[in-house]
């Protein structure tokens, strides 16, 4: 009965998507060996559960007072230095970003022994012999942590989904071109030789067992019996042919006389079956070399997405574009954001699915694609990025997917390109340079300056907070115009 009750939300848009504990204070006062390994212990957790909590100030400068700090007090982590050494680090903790503990699917015992083995404490030749350095983002660390994390869709577009536990598998025989249209290069070559050496054998057999139960093969040579097929006294030349009838070489040694109706009746089904394996085969082979899947290779994306203003609105923006000459027809784009969360009742919903609007109701997502294109989503109430802020951005784990889908101008095809952006691929205050000029009366796209951004002043806030901040100011201007005195 407990399990129906309805539980309170948990709070999870501080440390990401999925549901952590935050780990109690410690008491301070801890002295010796005891207090320096529990304030390592304290501080490697800290550091894994909040990525991006201030870093530890470098050997030497000064703590300023009021700011957080991760280190323990002087007096517990206190190590004597020798005259004349550059200052040395006062622990050497490990820093584990928060996607080592988030991903699903890594279980409690590998966190445990990650976080165990990074809350070690050093001895103090350990200490002494070690120099300080401080984890940038390229760290060793963060790039395991980052490896860690499962993308759904990868940057060329295609979908990290394995299909598993199919019990229906018939169903794919009932499509039996798709299936073998969709099949790798490798195994549609093999299926396509397979077709052909199967009925070439198989109708061999047959004209050798026609044969040899007629009697051919003891009447080599006699030229008073009136053979079924003349020329097949064996199975390599009842083999030829079977290649000679259905592939139409005929090279007039053999053939099929007018003495037997069965042989006529196999001539006339091998002619057919033939028939039926090359339109499928041809057709099979034509629509594989022709999908446009490899036209998919020359749309491109560029590498991240960036935040900045546009119109006084905070807007996410990126950069599409197409390298052939011959343009896409009706192409339109659209982006999805995947990610996880958890209801009010508690139920936690994976990898779920929400629509970006990048200007459907306006249009603006059908795009005439002869140049790169900034595509922009203004940041407004029905956004799912309306409460987030630069801060906020750097603790929530999300993907982004974009879809880009048109017609092939040579084939008349859809073709469709995929990508995705993580929220570490997100430039919060960015801005993306031009790369179109104007020489001898065209219009030249510079390629190189395709993925070059720059920095521009763009508030730290979200654009919830910058409207009611809009909002205040506006108000707090009416009521001063009211208050003002008026001339008599």
């Amino acid at each position: 009965m407990l399990a129906y009750l309805p539980r309170p939300p948990t709070d999870t848009s501080r440390y990401g998507t999925f549901p952590q504990k935050p780990e109690p204070p410690t008491a301070p006062g801890a002295l010796g060996e005891d207090g320096r390994q529990q304030a390592s212990t304290t501080a490697a957790k800290r550091s894994a559960l909040m990525p991006n909590y201030p870093s530890p100030p470098r050997c030497g400068a000064s703590i300023i007072p009021g700011q957080p700090s991760l280190l323990a007090s002087s007096s517990s982590l206190a190590v004597p230095q020798p005259a004349g050494e550059p200052p040395r680090c006062p622990s050497a903790t490990r820093w584990y970003p928060l996607q080592a503990l988030s991903v699903p699917g890594i279980p409690g015992s590998a966190r445990g022994k990650t976080l165990a083995r990074g809350s070690t404490a050093p001895s103090l030749e350990g200490l002494q012999s070690r120099r300080c350095k401080l984890l940038e983002e390229d760290g060793p660390v963060v790039q395991a942590g980052k490896r860690q994390r499962q993308r759904y869709v990868t940057k060329v577009g295609k979908c990290q989904v394995n299909l598993g536990n199919i019990q229906e598998k018939k169903r794919f025989l009932s499509d039996i071109f798709t299936t073998i249209v969709d099949l790798k290069y490798r195994w549609f070559l093999f299926v396509f030789m397979m077709c052909y050496i199967v009925t070439w054998v198989a109708f061999g057999t047959v004209y050798f067992l026609d044969a040899w139960a007629r009697g051919d093969m003891e009447h080599r040579g006699d030229p008073q019996w009136q053979a079924c097929i003349e020329n097949v006294d064996g199975f390599i030349s009842a083999l030829l042919f079977s290649v000679e009838s259905q592939r139409t070489i005929g090279y007039g040694s053999r053939m099929v006389t007018a003495n037997c109706a069965e042989g006529v009746i196999l001539l006339m089904a091998q002619s057919i079956v033939g028939s039926m394996i090359d339109a499928l085969m041809v057709g099979c082979m034509f629509v594989k070399i022709s999908r446009p899947k490899k036209r998919a290779q020359t749309l491109i994306f560029s590498k991240n997405c960036v935040i900045s203003r546009r119109d006084e609105q905070l807007c996410l923006m990126f950069r599409v574009g197409d390298l052939r000459d011959s343009h896409m027809v009706d192409a339109k784009i659209r982006a999805k954001l995947i990610k996880s969360r958890q209801t009010a009742e508690g139920e936690f919903i994976p990898l779920e699915q929400s629509e970006l609007n990048l200007g459907y109701d306006t249009g603006e997502d059908r795009l005439f694609l002869v140049e790169p294109q900034i595509i922009c989503h203004i940041i407004d109430r029905r956004s799912p990025f309306w409460d987030m802020s630069a801060e906020s951005l750097r603790r929530e784990q999300f993907e982004i997917i974009i879809i880009l889908e048109g017609i092939v101008e040579a084939t008349g095809m859809t073709c469709q390109a995929r990508t995705s952006y993580t929220e570490d691929e997100i430039l919060w205050g960015y801005r993306f340079e031009p790369c179109m000029s104007l020489e001898k009366g065209a219009f030249r796209v510079d390629y190189s300056r395709f993925e070059m951004t720059f920095e521009v002043q763009t508030p730290a806030a979200s654009a919830k907070e910058l409207q009611e901040q809009q909002a205040v100011s506006t108000l707090s201007l009416c009521w001063d115009h009211l208050l003002q005195p008026r001339a008599p």
